[in-house]
């Protein structure tokens, strides 16, 4: 399937059927979901979809299945498969609350169907599908249909007749089976409306070049629009098939959708990533630019994180796998844009219900062109009549209802592919609309983790001062030691051995080097043993008013020196704010961090701070912003933030790509960067410009061909071209968004 009008054909078809109930059709994924009751004969309702000229797939055998995903859908056990084939990831969440319905999925692919085209599967050229192969057999009949007309005059009416079946019976059933089914306004009867009619007044030439037009122009269409779904489920082909698996101490090759959670495996340099996991040895740089379109690898080592899809460089590396392949990143991924797809942005939602009144509309329109001139005014019959015939073709709505769901489906796919996750179209919408941006502070604008900012020498070297306090520190969990490790080993600093090292419970810690007595604790531990200066106070006072964390080390009974440590910004988060002020977005922090050390961070970042805020303050602050005009967009980290996400416009969750994250907020930057942030709100402006280009396009070329068809300038096959080239022409120009993702 890749229009909307096919997805109306096959819901009108089921929900007609006995014992159905909700019916969802997605036209990404191309599945069809339907809540049944136990009256119903899943073969039955393939059987229908069938009918309408679609193949459908994954009816071999019905099986219990335990669905995952990443939005929180619940699952049940009467949940059935109908072992439909999936690219990895592309997982369905199905959910029910009653004891007998049960819900089946067919996959509706690549056959001669509704309207009518056969580019579902991207498998293969397109003049070996059935599609093609009848525009091909069409064509050749319209060419051979004119050299007969040439060489035997007398027959050559009836040659361009049969040349014209061969492209019109079978678009002329479906047209009968799409009315009997409960959509009897489709494109294939307005062409056969127009078609048959051409031939009673004799066009019959200009029927057959018609029909065989319409089939050039819905092969072109379903080019273009396969094309747009290959482009999110290109992804899945980044994840390797196979993997080096460790066990009982050899190396083996299996399938990588086999790995097991925990499982242990062996990542060459040069080779991909086959799993999410965590590093157990090694240390290389991984290009993640196929996922997240980073330019510049970035160096990992143990305990790090790794994305399935991603290269490794230079060194191997020892993986724990931390999801099965079903639930790595690329298939969440995926999973979330298909899903995403088949949620209407409002405009597209409009255009649905616009279009329900603007076909039968078209053909009042057709009708009266056609018979009022000759009967009030005394015209010519067959030349109003062809007029009517062509106003058909021209109003037909393909371009129209595709404008909007080609757009917000490219725009989706664009920002998946570098990491901006949106659930639907109307988040994708809205955001285009936001004003204001309330950011948390920790783990949002900064990178959630103490780093060491200053190391100030007193009694010792710098060096030796941060040497001691790592020796101190080995060994140790906690936040604060993990910086001052880090740093020494950024520093390349000897650690030496601590002996009798030890925690003083809420003040710091202790031990001996060299059989010098060591104690790292905060300013007022030390202050209990060792009276400070004025001059180290008024240090300590500056860096506390810096909003940084101060441990102070003492050596015997001196001060050795003071480190301190912040939560320091993200790199590129001044850029950030900065791209989202040029997009005409306000910002405002708000944290349940303490006023000193958000008035300190936010005065580097050029924003405006509000602090000591509870999670239900932060709710508050988001509702009195609405209240005051504002569109809010809601950043943070999706868990403790849940009360504002929720409150605000749009929930955004920042970095990670965690199913917390996923399920919790609206929209999700996965890749933590605050720059992400404008660049979903310049997507969101890009698809909707985009859109309005689209419906210009189709209502345009409808209203020149109108006024030009009226006038008698043009004909049936420039009415054809209306439609299905505005169809072209709408599908490309929603592909240009697939390269404009990533502009700010």
């Amino acid at each position: 399937m890749d229009c909307a009008s096919c997805a109306a054909k096959i819901d009108a078809a089921l929900r007609r059927s006995p014992g159905v109930g909700e019916v969802n059709v997605s036209v990404p994924a191309g599945t069809v979901t339907v809540d049944h009751d136990d009256t119903v004969v899943p073969a039955a309702l393939a059987k229908r979809i069938s009918t309408l000229g679609y193949k459908v797939t994954g009816q071999e055998s019905v099986g219990s299945q335990e669905p995952v995903g990443p939005l929180g859908a619940q699952h049940h056990e009467h949940d059935h498969d109908h072992g439909r084939e999936h690219a990895p990831g592309c997982c369905h969440d199905h959910h029910h609350d009653h004891g007998h319905k049960h819900r089946h999925d067919e996959q509706a692919s690549a056959g001669l169907h509704g309207h009518p085209h056969d580019h579902g599967s991207s498998e293969g050229p397109w003049w070996k599908s059935r599609r093609g192969l009848l525009t091909i057999a069409c064509g050749a009949a319209l060419v051979a249909a004119y050299g007969v007309g040439r060489l035997v005059p007398e027959i050559g009416h009836w040659a361009f007749l049969a040349a014209m079946a061969v492209g019109l019976v079978p678009v002329a059933r479906r047209a009968l089976v799409a009315a009997r089914f409960g959509t009897p306004f489709s494109i294939e009867m307005l062409m056969t409306i127009a078609a048959v009619g051409a031939v009673i007044i004799g066009a019959t030439e200009e029927a057959a070049m018609v029909v065989f037009l319409f089939l050039v122009g819905e092969l072109l269409e379903g080019v273009a629009a396969g094309r747009a779904r290959a482009s999110i489920q290109g992804l899945t082909k980044l994840v390797p098939k196979t993997a080096l698996l460790e066990r009982d101490g050899r190396t083996e090759e299996i399938p990588a959708e086999t790995l097991a959670v925990g499982s242990i495996i062996l990542v060459r340099p040069g080779d991909r990533v086959p799993a999410d996991g965590e590093i157990v040895s090694g240390a290389s740089a991984i290009d993640e630019a196929p996922v997240t379109g980073e330019s510049v690898p970035k160096r990992k080592r143990e305990g790090e994180t790794v994305f399935a899809g991603t290269i490794n460089g230079d060194g191997a590396l020892r993986v724990r796998v931390t999801a099965a392949a079903q639930d790595n990143t690329i298939a969440r991924i995926v999973r979330l844009v298909e899903e995403a797809q088949e949620s209407k942005a409002p405009t597209e939602r409009f255009i649905d219900r616009f279009s329900r009144y603007y076909t039968p509309a078209v053909l009042v329109v057709g009708a009266l062109v056609a018979v009022v001139p000759p009967l009030l005014f005394g015209a010519a019959w067959s030349a109003w009549i062809y007029k009517g015939l062509a106003i058909l073709l021209i109003g037909c709505p393909c371009a129209l209802v595709i404008s909007t769901p080609a757009a917000i489906a490219a725009g989706l796919a664009a920002g998946a592919r570098r990491g901006l996750l949106m659930k639907g179209g109307a988040v994708l919408e809205t955001l285009g609309t936001i004003t204001m941006a309330a950011l948390d502070k920790t783990g949002t604008l900064t990178e959630g983790k103490p780093k060491v900012t200053d190391i100030v020498p007193v009694a010792r070297s710098e060096r030796e001062v941060l040497s001691l306090a790592a020796a101190l520190e080995t060994g140790s969990s906690h936040p604060l030691a993990a910086a001052i490790l880090a740093k020494a080993a950024e520093a390349g600093v000897p650690v030496p051995p601590a002996a009798n090292a030890g925690a003083v419970g809420g003040k710091g810690v202790t031990g001996s080097v060299g059989g010098v007595a060591l104690f790292l604790g905060s300013p007022k531990a030390v202050a209990e043993t060792v009276a400070l200066t004025a001059e180290q106070t008024a240090l300590i006072t500056g860096l506390n008013d810096e909003g940084k964390s101060v441990s102070v080390l003492l050596a015997g009974d001196r001060v050795a020196g003071v480190i301190a440590m912040r939560d320091e910004p993200r790199p590129d988060a001044k850029e950030g704010l900065e791209a989202l002020k040029r997009a005409g977005v306000d910002t405002l922090m708000v944290t349940g961090d303490n006023r000193r050390t958000a008035t300190a961070i936010a005065a580097g970042l050029g924003i405006e701070p509000r602090a000591d805020l509870l999670p239900q303050d932060k709710q508050a602050i988001v509702r009195e912003l609405q209240a005051n005009g504002h569109v809010v967009a809601k950043i943070g980290d999706g868990i403790n933030d849940a009360p504002g996400l929720a409150a605000a416009d749009v929930g955004i969750a920042m970095g990670g790509g965690t199913d917390v994250a996923l399920e919790t907020a609206d929209a999700a930057v996965l890749h933590g960067r605050v720059l992400d942030i404008a660049r979903m709100v310049r997507l969101s402006r890009d698809t909707m410009g985009n859109i309005r280009q689209n419906i210009t396009i189709a209502l345009g070329l409808k209203a020149v061909f109108l006024v030009t068809t009226i006038l008698g300038i043009t004909g049936l096959w420039p009415a054809i071209l209306a439609d299905t080239g505005a169809t072209v022409l709408v599908t490309a120009n929603a592909m240009r968004l697939l390269a404009a993702g990533g502009r700010t």
